[in-house]
């Protein structure tokens, strides 16, 4: 008999049965009545929840399509951006940038820290830049950017807008957009919200929906704000037709987001988190971000010597658990943990007691349980 599998990957990540129920409902016309005021519904939630003074755009594409909407309304070309990178994914928005004719500096750092705001109040006093990202957790490394403090010297140059990629932050780390100076973030359905893959969010401060109205007409198309802005006011208009299935799946995930209070779930994730990294880190393995700066909704774990990165990952495969490899430098060297969404305690329960079976395969671990303990005496303090 075969184990049933549980994803445990930096997202996708397990989608609860109501929001399942949600896709499965029978399609509609986008002009639906009862569709329109669900669509609207779910952009009123959402500027509310992440405290949005300006608007919303749920619509179809990935996290990617958010980061280039981000980009494209923001800057024209021949403007400064700074990019402020902590590992993989925050070395994306280069390639994205410089096709927009953009000029680009770079900030970096080694994978498992963070660079400081100091460093980035310092660059920004250089020239003017018309934006910043930041990419709130990067998945290559297991980081949380201090998105607040930086957001407090960002607000110190009132021309720079400050954008923050939140693909696999937003709904677990905290992100309240006007306490914390962001003016755009960005996310995907897929990662903390808890539904599958297809929907992208973004998020846009008054500010930067300034900022496009003074960019005049631009090159590109679909991620146009102004595009979408009517459909937003009023979901019944016409440019693009809406992911309609998906964006009732949001709507679940927001309203069991509500449900639980948006403070909750950021506090519930932080104990989940520092959890299962104390568990793992009691069987001999390393946690690749540094204690002060792990993120709350994955966890980059490296192997202790003698251990085979397939060879391990297939037989925690076999016995039930999907997880992602390591990146770059750590390919080969760590696996990526997800542990964020709608997952509880008994998904955690079962992951940790895997990752002993099979340390124990691989013969480097004896003490059955002994992560397990852990992980329950954090849970339960």
């Amino acid at each position: 008999m075969k184990n049933k599998r549980l994803v445990c990957i930096p997202g996708p990540t397990p989608v609860a049965r109501c929001i399942q129920d949600q896709m499965a409902r029978e399609t509609v016309a986008f002009g639906d009545p009862d569709f329109v005021r669900d669509y609207k519904q779910l952009i009123e939630d959402l500027k509310s929840i992440f405290d949005c003074d300006g608007e919303a755009f749920p619509l179809a594409g990935t996290g990617t399509l958010a980061m280039e909407m981000a980009i494209a309304n923001n800057t024209k070309s021949g403007d400064n951006v700074l990019i402020v990178s902590h590992g993989y994914f925050g070395d994306r928005f280069i390639d994205l940038c410089e096709r927009k004719g953009l000029h680009v500096d770079i900030i970096g750092c080694e994978w498992g820290t963070v660079v400081s705001p100091a460093e980035i109040e310092k660059k920004l006093s250089e020239k003017e830049y018309s934006a910043i990202t930041v990419t709130h957790v990067d998945t290559a490394t297991g980081v949380a950017a201090p998105i607040k403090e930086i957001g407090d010297v960002v607000k110190k140059f009132e021309n720079t807008i400050f954008i923050v990629d939140g693909v696999c932050a937003t709904a677990a780390e905290e992100e309240y957009m006007g306490d914390m100076g962001i003016d755009v973030l960005l996310t995907g359905s897929q990662k903390a919200f808890g539904v599958a893959p297809g929907l992208f969010l973004v998020m846009a401060s008054k500010k930067s929906l300034e900022r496009r109205a003074s960019l005049g007409t631009i090159p590109e198309f679909y991620c146009d704000y102004e595009k979408w802005l009517p459909v937003m006011e009023n979901p019944a208009k016409y440019f693009a037709t809406p992911a309609i299935n998906l964006i009732w799946a949001m709507k679940e995930s927001v309203e069991m987001i509500k449900r639980e209070g948006v403070q909750n779930r950021y506090d519930r994730h932080k104990k989940n988190a520092r959890a299962m990294q104390a568990a793992v880190e009691s069987l001999g393995l390393k946690v690749l971000a540094e204690k002060e700066h792990r993120a709350v909704t994955l966890s980059n774990i490296i192997y202790m010597d003698g251990v085979d990165d397939a060879q391990f990952r297939n037989i925690l495969m076999e016995e039930g658990i999907i997880v992602a490899g390591g990146l770059a430098a750590y390919a080969g060297k760590m696996f990526r943990l997800g542990h964020m969404g709608n997952i509880d305690t008994h998904d955690m329960v079962s992951t940790v007691a895997t990752i002993e079976r099979a340390l124990h395969r691989v013969g480097k671990h004896d003490d059955m349980g002994k992560a397990v303990g852990v992980l329950m005496s954090e849970l339960m303090k």
